[in-house]
């Protein structure tokens, strides 16, 4: 098979598809890989690190795309890109397509095969493709969250630990998934008072049993978390639902409940926002103001640490994407269940079932006959 690797062009995005360790492992399996010029260099990886893992280096996104029957990259391709996408041509990446109408109408225009990282699934029912980089998500949410108290960043001037003889911050993070308990164990590491909510009682229960002794469980109800923002130096929002939009947890008249100069992190974004008040930023512009609440919501929080990121997800994705170079998608879904699980879109039709209840559009069953 013919695979493409573009350069990223979301704004502050420096993660790459594929590293050259991945390319050549590709490579070994008979297919050809084509890396656009400087693809890689966000990440730390140079032009001739490909060429040595047998890469085939083209100078423009347009190429690329014009020679990939699969495209590997790592965000939603945006408007610059959709010209450039061919019907049958298979995209293998992070979509989002719940929060993104604009997306989904452009996919389904180009009637490409979307395959989404974040709806594939294991044996566990876990979402392999995700794992990886809610783990950075959820670990910089901390460190992003500690800086935006900073009182030259906007907040209170909060030190998230505190010092002998002054009490640490406080740290409410809502859902104990992957982001979540990485959060909280970020945070607690740094000696902040740690409060991790959910709404399934065995999480919890778990979180009591593995978490250090400065993380706190609660169950999340409107209630509950209202009782806590006032006391609440820094919020994390970390609540996915696989696929669809986020709920929000924290409404637009719970913000006022909030210190002027805490802090919230959104880190479900992608989905939507899980507070009502969020909207995407930038790594060049990552916060704005609701109250003189501090909101961050930064939509591709590990493209701020490239190279950990693109290893770290090639680990993950590079088995799917031998499969389904070596077999063709059909084969590949026929075989894994759970990668089938990943196929949003086909032929212009969507098929996974939360977006299209996301836009109230028509939800077609995958076919793979």
């Amino acid at each position: 098979m013919k695979i493409g690797i573009p350069k990223e062009i979301k704004n502050n995005e420096n993660r790459v598809g594929a590293t050259p360790a991945g390319v050549k492992e590709l490579v070994a399996h008979g297919h050809t890989v084509y890396v656009q010029h400087t693809a890689g260099e966000g990440s730390g990886f140079c032009d001739e690190e490909y060429v040595k893992a047998g890469a085939q280096i083209l100078p423009t996104i347009e190429e690329v795309y014009a020679a990939g029957e699969m495209i590997i990259k790592v965000k939603e391709p945006i408007a610059p890109e959709y010209p450039l996408i061919r019907e049958g041509q298979v995209l293998f990446t992070y979509f989002h397509f719940a929060s993104d109408l604009e997306l989904t109408e452009a996919m389904m225009k180009d009637k490409a095969i979307c395959i989404a990282y974040e709806t594939v699934t294991d044996r566990d029912h876990r979402l392999p493709l995700l794992i990886p980089m809610s783990e950075v998500a959820g670990r910089m949410s901390i460190q992003e969250g500690a800086r935006f108290l900073e009182k030259p960043q906007g907040g209170r001037g909060v030190l998230l630990g505190g010092v002998p003889g002054v009490k640490p911050a406080k740290v409410l993070v809502l859902g104990a998934g992957v982001v979540g308990r990485n959060a909280a164990l970020m945070a607690a590491g740094l000696g902040a008072d740690v409060t991790i909510t959910d709404i399934s009682l065995p999480t919890l229960r778990h979180c009591a049993e593995v978490m250090p002794k400065n993380v706190k469980t609660l169950y999340s109800s409107r209630h509950n978390i209202e009782q806590e923002l006032p006391d609440t130096d820094l919020v994390i929002g970390s609540v996915l639902v696989p696929g669809a939009k986020a709920p929000h947890l924290i409404t637009r008249d719970m913000v006022s409940l909030m210190k002027k100069g805490s802090v919230m992190v959104d880190v479900a974004i992608d989905q939507g926002g899980c507070f009502e008040t969020s909207h995407p930023t930038t790594h060049s512009e990552p916060v704005y103001e609701v109250d003189g609440v501090v909101q961050y919501a930064v939509a591709n929080i590990p493209g701020a640490v490239p190279y950990t990121s693109t290893l770290a997800l090639t680990n993950a994705t590079l088995p799917y994407a031998l499969r389904l170079a070596d077999l063709g998608w059909k084969e590949a879904c026929r075989r894994d269940a759970g990668l089938a699980d990943g196929v949003n879109m086909v032929d212009g039709k969507i098929t996974f079932k939360a977006v299209a209840e996301a836009f109230d559009l028509p939800y077609t069953p995958l076919n793979l006959d």
